[in-house]
């Protein structure tokens, strides 16, 4: 919001999850073909258009959004971690990268669960706390904003036109990651038939709950703090000395709510990477919990997690990267490619309107993805030059 303006944000929220709609359309349709249902968007690649298109592009897409968010949940465990210990040690001398560290081991841990039949409990748990951190952080801000305590706000954007206009884009970028989350049940493929109903009362579920928590976390923080809104809100509840701006049980709650939601949420973020380990290394004749099949599970799993705390803390930039997930993987797989593949697959007329509206927007969306991809890049390449590898921020 403090790049694109709070009238604008919204609106492009709005714009949004309107696209998202006609595309979540589109696409529920176009996995109906030739009389089979295809659950996923990638298997529906794969059958429609050839073992190349899912196999180079749809597929390494998905895995990347995936395991990008992993490595940005493991960043923001680190951050909440950190915040709790400057509460309560203002002056103490760890640094970011040891507390990304921290948060890592335990999702080493919790990586290694062998599988999960059914998510559902642990969506519902996640859901719960999501609902909670957002409330806490939605009231402190309220809280904050209406006391003299609070700090000075400051609106405006940008004088240099540059960093505006990239800026837009880059928030743009991150608002596609913060509605993309829909398609993990769409990655997933773990809906029973008939599917499509399903997936549309789920996908309803998921977008009233990121909507509501989005916009409540989102206005709330930027009216209270302005330009000076973080990445991490809960940042903002510490003033520049340390001390707290609302009681520090409720910081202290608000930030453990948050970090068990980011741990069951890249729990589930970790299993498409873990099954295409155990797919490469795994022996399918061996037991589950034989020595054959334990220990390149324990391996595998345990190498992905490192990798993605070592980015973690080497770059730890939360909106950069989410708005580098947003460019180049929420935003193709969820506005350009279904139109494309769309009109590919049923061959619409080129004069009935559904072929001109898929190929606007895969157009337009094709155009704000390039342009956010290189306003991701940009920003991120900014702040490395502000901020050394690791560094403490």
């Amino acid at each position: 919001m403090a790049s694109i303006g709070s009238t604008i944000s919204i609106g492009a929220v709005h714009e949004q999850t309107i696209k998202e709609a006609q595309v979540f359309s589109t696409a529920t349709t176009t996995t109906h073909r030739h009389g089979k249902q295809l659950d996923a968007g990638a298997l529906f690649v794969l059958k429609s258009k050839g073992p190349k298109w899912g196999k180079y592009y749809v597929g390494p897409i998905q895995f990347m959004v995936c395991y990008g968010a992993v490595v940005g949940n493991i960043l923001l465990g680190g951050q909440c971690l950190k915040a709790i210990y400057i509460l309560w040690n203002p002056n103490g001398t760890m640094k970011l990268y040891e507390f990304v560290i921290i948060f890592g081991i335990l999702m080493l841990i919790l990586a290694q669960i062998p599988s999960f039949h059914s998510l559902r409990h642990i969506n519902l748990l996640s859901l719960i706390l999501c609902l909670l951190y957002s409330a806490c952080a939605t009231a402190a801000s309220i809280y904050i904003g209406r006391s003299s305590k609070g700090p000075h706000k400051n609106y405006s954007l940008s004088n240099n036109d540059e960093t505006r206009i990239f800026g837009i884009f880059n928030a743009m970028a991150i608002i596609a990651t913060t509605f993309g989350n829909g398609i993990i049940p769409e990655i997933q493929a773990t809906l029973a038939p008939p599917v499509k109903g399903k997936m549309f009362k789920g996908l309803c579920v998921c977008y009233a709950v990121v909507t509501v928590t989005f916009f409540s976390v989102a206005v709330s923080g930027y009216w209270a703090f302005g330009n000076e809104a973080g990445g991490l809100i809960l940042n903002n509840f510490l003033n520049e000395d340390g001390n707290p701006l609302v009681p520090r049980w409720f910081i202290m709650m608000t930030n453990i709510f948050t970090i068990l939601q980011l741990s069951a949420v890249a729990v589930v973020y970790l299993q498409p990477t873990n099954e295409v380990l155990e797919r490469a290394f795994s022996n399918p004749k061996s037991g589950e919990f034989s020595a054959r099949n334990v220990i390149p599970r324990l391996v595998s799993r345990s190498m992905s997690v490192i990798l993605a705390t070592t980015i973690a803390a080497m770059l730890p930039f939360f909106g950069d990267i989410n708005a580098m997930i947003g460019a180049f993987g929420f935003l193709p797989l969820d506005f350009v490619l279904p139109v494309v593949f769309f009109n590919l697959t049923f061959k619409p007329s080129k004069r009935s309107p559904i072929f001109w509206l898929n190929s606007t927007i895969a157009v337009v969306f094709s155009a704000v993805g390039v342009t956010a991809a290189v306003a991701a890049v940009r920003q991120i390449s900014l702040d490395a030059k502000t901020y050394k590898l690791f560094a403490n921020v």
